[in-house]
């Protein structure tokens, strides 16, 4: 791949403090973060099972510690702070930094008990993704032991693509490591941005601060329908999206007679605010589904189908997909809406089981909106 003529070396990240709704991610200070953070790790000797370091036996090596990381060149070490009490618990650290190829890393994290499985601890990797990406970075990366488990997990969780394994990769505390790799691309990061600010919107957490949906189900890469593969898009795809809406469309304009609103639109916005899903064939982009969801309402905003795929049936697939999603994400109804001109349409989502409940009328054209109830 050819990078585009504005593509140059982003800035090696400075060190900077990186706010968030639940969590303050802060450049490692040995004096003003080294008695929180003890107070927080010290005889908790398990979470240094996969760093390379060993466990700090009381204060004085632990401020060794921090003060090792605060010096170190190369790195941006950070601790992390949450806001409920305004203390550090945990640290973590940018490595493996070359601007001149674009690629950042998030590592050492080392989180306290009180720190894990929090909403904080999942903040903490989104703020340190969105401040690589914004930086002009092309490539976020996560590595941990092959025999670390939770880590593997956590990469998936967070939306990293598993990508291979380096093996007999390094020794480390006289032990072989072979080292799992895992990264997310840059036109990969708004879909995942997407998934993380939707899992750790307030509205996603009940009064006991449990989740109601998981992380994992908001960043699902990829599903099943009809006996067709369902993939998330990301920005690389919109190419294709636009040729296959043009195509899929455009043939409606004469009975409308306005520019269809899916063609239309900004795909770069779709793509990074809603889900959009694609359907692959031999021969290319075979069908997308975009699918608009808010808290208060599960939308159906386009479906196409490419006209070399009509008469398989994949535009009723991509409903029942929709559908289904809508259920794992706990929605009761889906709503959907679309020229009223076109009549037959209307009638194909009717015997679907969509209703008819009202009309709307815009400056240019008007609208059908009907749901499905479940």
């Amino acid at each position: 791949m050819t990078l585009g003529p504005h593509w140059k070396a982003p800035p090696f990240p400075p060190a900077k403090v990186l706010d968030g709704r639940y969590c303050r991610v802060e450049p490692i200070d040995p004096a003003r973060h080294l008695d929180d953070i003890w107070a927080a790790n010290q005889g908790h000797d398990q979470i240094w099972e996969w760093m390379p370091a060993q466990p700090p036996k009381d204060r004085a090596g632990y401020r060794d510690l921090l003060a090792m990381m605060a010096g170190k060149p190369g790195i941006v070490p950070f601790a992390v702070i949450d806001k409920a009490d305004g203390k550090a618990k945990g640290h973590l650290w940018l490595m493996e930094i070359r601007p001149e190829h674009g690629v950042f890393e998030v590592g050492y994290i080392t989180y306290s008990p009180s720190l894990q499985k929090t909403r904080v601890a999942t903040e903490a990797i989104y703020l340190c993704g969105d401040y690589g990406f914004s930086l002009g970075y092309r490539r976020f990366e996560w590595k941990c032991n092959n025999l670390n488990g939770p880590s593997k997990r956590a990469a998936l969780r967070f939306g990293f693509q598993y990508e291979g394994l380096f093996r007999q990769h390094m020794v480390v505390k006289g032990k072989n490591r072979d080292t799992a790799w895992f990264s997310i691309l840059d036109s990969e990061w708004p879909v995942r941005a997407q998934g993380f600010k939707r899992w750790l919107a307030p509205e996603n957490f009940d009064a006991a601060g449990q989740q109601k949906l998981s992380l994992t189900a908001f960043n699902q890469p990829a599903g099943q329908a009809g006996g067709n593969a369902l993939r998330r898009a990301s920005l690389a795809d919109i190419p294709a999206i636009l040729a296959l809406k043009n195509a899929a469309y455009t043939p409606n304009e004469s009975i409308i007679g306005v520019p269809s609103l899916p063609r239309i639109a900004d795909y770069t916005q779709v793509v990074a605010e809603h889900e959009a899903w694609l359907v692959e064939g031999d021969a290319g982009l075979e069908a997308a589904l975009v699918l608009d969801i808010e808290p208060e309402d599960f939308t159906i905003w386009s479906v196409a189908v490419a006209p070399e795929a009509a008469g398989r049936k994949l535009g009723s697939t991509l409903i029942t997909f929709a559908e289904e999603r809508a259920r794992a994400l706990g929605y009761k109804s889906v709503h959907l809406y679309t020229h009223a001109k076109l009549t037959q349409r209307i009638g194909w989502y009717e015997r679907l089981g969509f209703v008819v409940t009202h009309h709307e009328d815009l400056a240019d054209r008007r609208l059908t909106h009907m749901r499905k109830i479940f």
